[in-house]
């Protein structure tokens, strides 16, 4: 099964190689940045304020996906799952204090 799948893959990029179309022209070649013309290289530099928001946008969002579970399970976890579930988000809230109060999420 292993072999058959990568021989399809293989045999499809090589037909895609010698059976497609070659005419390059200045519009193909250029770069797509969401239909407008590109602002400045892909060499640019971004600010680590960039990379932090991001950072934190995934930590927060993945902890808030712990939720879910708990949500669906909520009537079966009874006193002890509420109180789990109220330590999480104290901690999560608490956390969240602590970059806004550090200017984590500031743009300056």
């Amino acid at each position: 099964m292993i072999a058959a799948g990568l021989g399809f893959g293989l045999v499809s990029v090589k037909a895609h190689e010698w059976l497609g179309p070659h005419r390059m022209t200045q519009e193909k070649l250029s770069t797509y940045e969401s239909g407008m013309p590109p602002v400045s290289t892909a060499r640019d530099r971004f600010s680590v304020k960039f990379y932090l928001v991001a950072m934190l946008f995934i930590l927060f969002d993945i902890e808030v996906v712990f939720m879910y579970p708990w949500a669906v399970t909520f009537r079966q976890t009874g006193q002890f799952g509420l109180m789990a579930m109220l330590l999480f988000m104290v901690t999560l809230f608490v956390g969240y204090i602590y970059i806004v109060k550090k200017g984590a999420l500031k743009w300056d």
